[in-house]
């Protein structure tokens, strides 16, 4: 089995399986702050006290989000040390300071969270309450930017020079901030605030179709599905700018992306399709002049072959399924969400239906597949490199005959992990109903008006 044989891909399976689900846990910890604020704002603003309950609910659920993020990201750092040591060993030093930012940020954004928390309820005046959440926000939005650099580092490594094989004259600010910087750490924080409102308004939509017919569940939904919508077309801007950022300084990976084998003047877009032997696509869905406009911004631009580039630098070709899979997400979670807008502005009886919540209830998990198709992308586009140009994934890997069977130590760890996570949700949403925390709201809360 090549999992037990080969190192390398054994590594690269288990730091797939991590991210993966690390992903999963970080998207939520970074968009969740936001949606508080939100609720929060919005129950000082309105007086209302369904908006206020929706803050303190998704708060406890963050808690325990927070919780499982810290064990996932702990389990990176150690696979960074354990899986990729001669990477390590070469950039270690030139991506420390990102890491130890990163951490920093958690700290101070789970310092901040723990006194919102204790403090509910002790504010006459709940604007002062609201400012806790600031630095909470400001923490994870952080965190996700510092540990971006480093993504961004490996695929576009600057701020050192290469003497004998060694690193020096290291700028770690000059890393940090790489050309890939900007596109990518914006598209993470932007599809981490989409992902955690559409995930909001699923489970909004879940418990009207489960029967509950309480205004709050409506007033969340609606919520949920406007900031979606802000979002989203934000995502959809950002990632319009990431592939003009591809194709100045990965053009082999745009082109793997979009199966662009011929460099060519008016080059179209290919959706799906099936790629035969001799770089012929059939039965693709082919858009014209579209990939020298998402490249370039003009439908006669040159955009560059994969052809051009050496057969052993070329990534692997089923990247075109993984964005398409992001992009066709992407476009429905807009259109989909601007529907719901426009209908309920509209009084569209068709966005209060059932079949229409269970499209919203499939909104959560299909944002998170986005972003989980993202950045497979992101990193099977980058092979064979683990620093671009530099290093490839075979050269940092560690030799060791075991990583194969840790593969399934943390496969069991993260299954439990995540068992865990919807045990307790659950638990916790069984022992603090909606009904119980509207009565306790409203019998301690002076200044709503009733």
């Amino acid at each position: 089995m090549l999992l037990f044989e080969d190192p390398v891909f054994a590594s690269r399976m288990l730091s797939l399986l991590t991210l993966s689900i690390h992903a999963i846990f970080a998207t939520l910890g970074v968009g969740l702050p936001l949606m508080i604020i939100i609720a929060h704002w919005l129950g000082i603003k309105k007086n209302d006290e369904h908006y206020l309950l929706m803050a303190r609910r998704w708060a406890r659920g963050f808690v325990v989000l927070v919780a499982v993020g810290v064990v996932t990201g702990t389990a990176i750092a150690l696979q960074l040390a354990l899986l990729w040591p001669n990477f390590m060993e070469m950039a270690g030093h030139v991506i420390a300071l990102p890491l130890f930012m990163e951490v920093f940020a958690f700290f101070f954004e789970a310092i901040f969270l723990g006194i919102y928390l204790y403090t509910w309820n002790r504010f006459d005046d709940q604007r002062k309450h609201l400012l806790l959440l600031i630095p909470v926000a400001i923490g994870a939005t952080m965190s996700a930017f510092f540990i971006t650099t480093v993504n961004g580092f490996m695929n576009a490594p600057t701020g050192f020079q290469i003497i004998d094989g060694q690193m020096t004259g290291v700028s770690p600010i000059e890393a940090m901030f790489n050309p890939a910087t900007p596109t990518k750490a914006a598209h993470v924080i932007s599809t981490a605030f989409m992902t955690s409102a559409f995930v909001l308004a699923a489970l909004a939509a879940y418990r009207l179709l489960k029967g509950a017919q309480h205004v709050y569940y409506k007033k969340a939904l609606h919520l949920m599905m406007v900031v979606g919508l802000i979002f989203a077309i934000a995502t959809a801007v950002i990632g319009d700018f990431a592939g003009k950022y591809l194709a100045k300084h990965q053009p082999e990976k745009l082109a793997a992306a979009e199966w662009h084998f011929e460099t060519m003047e008016g080059a179209p877009l290919v959706l799906f399709g099936i790629l035969d032997d001799e770089q012929n696509v059939r039965f693709g869905l082919e858009i014209p002049y579209a990939l020298s406009i998402l490249a370039h911004n003009h439908p006669q631009a040159e955009v560059i072959g994969l052809n051009e580039f050496p057969q052993e630098w070329h990534p692997p070709l089923f990247i075109h399924y993984l964005f398409n899979l992001m992009v066709i997400i992407g476009v429905w979670l807009v259109l989909f969400s601007f529907v719901y807008w426009w209908g309920m502005r509209r009084k569209w009886t068709i966005v209060t239906s059932r079949w229409f919540r269970r499209l919203i209830v499939a909104s959560g998990p299909l944002a998170m597949l986005a972003i989980q198709a993202g950045w497979w992308m992101t990193e099977f586009g980058r092979q064979p490199w683990i620093l671009r140009g530099v290093m490839t994934v075979e050269e940092a890997a560690t030799q060791s005959p075991y990583v194969g069977h840790l593969f399934f130590f943390f496969l069991a760890l993260y299954l439990i992990l995540v068992i865990g996570v919807v045990v307790v949700l659950r638990n916790i949403n069984q022992r603090f109903p909606l009904e119980q925390d509207l009565a306790h709201e409203g019998g301690e809360r002076p200044w709503i008006t009733k």
